[in-house]
Order: structure tokens, then C-alpha cells, then sequence
């Protein structure tokens, strides 16, 4: 096994999945199951695997969090302010794919709901989402 004499920064992905309908964008989040902030919605994802790249960590957080199967992810940008999870210092990769259609979703793994949401309309979100959602769609 790894081991370090300094601490490091624990490494997350998270996945902005979205859809157009009707001049309307959806975005899919998910209610979290556990602490921290359970209750709250978030973007699907979760913390890498030692044995996987990101992009297959974000499909497989994705799959696992909400049923949906995505071909390809593209990368969009980095968080890693210092504070950003409560539970330590998490840097997350956050990814993005386009789909045609609002697919069936379902919570699964800890995350205890998925839904699509208009972005016009979000729920409080969990985490620095709401920040990552505005960057990414210029709001």
C-alpha cells in the first residue's frame, strides 16, 4: 500500500449532465443520501478509485448515483478551494455530457433520489454546485 509523509488532498468528480427541451435546459441532480449535507441536492459524483482514470470514475459515480449510462464525458474545469467539502481537503474534477433526452432516473448507491431540474430552477444545492453550474452555464 501508499504511504506519505504529508497529507494530501482527497479527489472527487463530479458530472453536469443536461438536456434542452422546449428552449429549456435541464440539468440532472441528486438528493444525498448521507452527510454532509444530506437532504440537499448535488451533481452526481463521488471520489476516484485508485484503479481508474476520471472520466471512467465520473460514468461510474454517474451510473451508480442515478441509473444513467454516458458514452462520452468531456472535462470542464477543476474546483479545489481549500473548504469546500466540511469532511476534508477534496479537489473535484467536474465533467460534463449532453444528452437528447431527459432519461429515467433513479437514486441509487447514496444518493436517495435523481431528478432533472430546469436551471432556472434549482433546488439549494450541496457542496460549491451552485458555483460550478453558473460557471458552466454562464448564469
Amino acid at each position: 500500500m501508499y504511504s506519505y509523509q504529508y497529507p494530501r488532498a482527497a479527489l472527487t468528480v463530479d458530472a453536469i449532465v443536461f438536456t434542452q427541451k422546449n428552449n429549456e435546459t435541464f440539468v440532472l441532480l441528486i438528493q444525498r443520501g448521507h452527510e454532509p449535507f444530506k437532504g440537499k441536492w448535488a451533481l452526481p459524483g463521488g471520489f476516484v478509485n485508485m484503479d481508474e482514470t476520471l472520466e471512467e470514475a465520473c460514468k461510474r459515480e454517474l451510473l451508480e448515483e442515478t441509473g444513467l449510462k454516458v458514452d462520452a464525458l468531456k472535462q470542464f474545469k477543476a474546483y479545489d478551494a481549500i473548504h469546500r467539502d466540511p469532511r476534508h481537503r477534496t479537489i473535484s474534477v467536474v465533467f460534463s455530457a449532453e444528452v437528447h433526452n431527459k432519461e429515467n432516473v433513479a437514486g441509487g448507491d447514496d444518493a436517495s433520489k435523481a431528478e432533472w431540474f430546469p436551471i432556472t430552477a434549482l433546488p439549494p444545492l450541496a457542496f460549491d454546485h451552485a458555483q460550478m453550474l453558473s460557471e458552466f452555464f454562464s448564469f
